[in-house]
C-alpha cells in the first residue's frame, strides 16, 4: 500500500473547530506526529501509533514522518491553529529539499486549520479587518534586529499586526522591547487585545489601550493582536467588541 503524508492543523483548541478534512485524515492514519501537547490532543485508536516529542525537534520530527510514508505508513503530522503558520509545514519542506531526491515525490498535503490570530479576532470582533500582518517575537530562528525592524516597518505602514510566541521563561525580555518599540511609533490609545488559550477551558481576552499595556499579560499561549490606528472599540453591556473598518482614510 502506497503511504502518504499530511501536515494538518488542528485549530486553536476546541475539537468543534478541527475540520471535517483533518479529521477525515486521522481517521484513515496509521501514525500521528508532533509536539507532545498536541499529539495529546488525538485520540487513541486501534491501529494508530502516536509518536510524540518535544519542543525544536522540528526537523527530526518531519525527517521520521518522511521515512515512515517512505515506508507506506499513512502518516499525520500536526500542529496547532494552521500548520502554515509558524509551524510544521515549513519545517516538513525544509526537511524534503535537502532529503533523498524520491521524497519529493511523496504524497503530502497540507490541510489548513484555524490559527490563534483568526480565532481570537474573531472572538473580540475584528480587529484583522483590514490589512493586517503577523510576526513570531522568537527569535530562537530569527535574530532580534530583524524581528524589531519587520515590527516597526508595520507599524510605520499602519497595518494591525498578530504577534505570536510573545513571552517565554526562556525568552522573557522580547516582549517588553516590543512593547518599548509600540511606545516610541505608537499613540498611546492604540488597542491591543491579548488573547490567551482562546476556545479552551483556559481562555482569557483582555482589551487594553497601549498604555495599559504590560509584559505579563503575555505568555506563550497567548496571541497579542495590536490594532492599526484606525481599530475601534465598541463599548456594550458585554464585553466590547473590536474591530477594524474596512476602509481608510474615510
Amino acid at each position: 500500500m502506497s503511504g502518504w503524508l499530511v501536515i494538518a492543523g488542528l485549530g486553536p483548541g476546541d475539537p468543534s473547530l478541527v475540520t471535517p478534512e483533518v479529521s477525515q485524515a486521522l481517521a484513515e492514519a496509521t501514525d500521528v506526529v508532533g509536539y507532545i501537547p498536541y499529539v495529546k490532543r488525538i485520540q487513541p485508536r486501534h491501529g494508530l501509533t502516536l509518536h510524540a516529542t518535544d519542543n525544536r525537534r522540528e526537523l527530526n520530527r518531519a525527517r521520521h514522518a518522511l521515512e515512515m510514508a517512505e515506508g507506506g505508513h499513512r502518516v499525520v503530522v500536526v500542529s496547532s491553529g494552521d500548520p502554515g503558520v509558524f509551524a510544521m509545514a515549513s519545517a516538513v519542506f525544509e526537511a524534503v529539499e535537502v532529503g533523498p531526491r524520491h521524497w519529493r515525490n511523496l504524497d503530502i498535503r497540507v490541510l489548513p486549520g484555524i490559527t490563534a490570530m483568526l480565532a481570537a479576532s474573531a472572538r473580540v470582533g475584528a480587529i484583522l479587518g483590514h490589512d493586517f500582518c503577523a510576526i513570531n517575537l522568537s527569535d530562537n530562528l530569527k535574530p532580534w534586529d530583524l524581528i524589531e525592524r519587520r515590527l516597526r516597518l508595520a507599524i510605520e505602514a499602519d497595518f494591525a499586526v498578530a504577534l505570536y510566541n510573545p513571552r517565554s521563561k526562556a525568552r522573557p525580555k522580547g516582549f517588553s522591547q516590543a512593547l518599548k518599540l509600540l511606545r516610541q511609533t505608537c499613540e498611546p490609545d492604540r488597542v491591543l487585545v491579548f488573547a490567551r488559550s482562546v476556545s479552551t477551558p483556559d481562555e482569557h481576552l483582555r482589551t487594553v489601550l497601549l498604555s495599559n499595556a504590560s509584559p505579563n499579560m503575555a505568555n506563550m499561549q497567548t496571541v497579542v493582536l495590536i490594532g492599526s490606528s484606525a481599530t475601534r472599540i465598541l463599548t456594550r453591556d458585554t464585553s466590547p467588541i473590536v474591530y477594524t473598518p474596512r476602509s481608510v482614510g474615510q
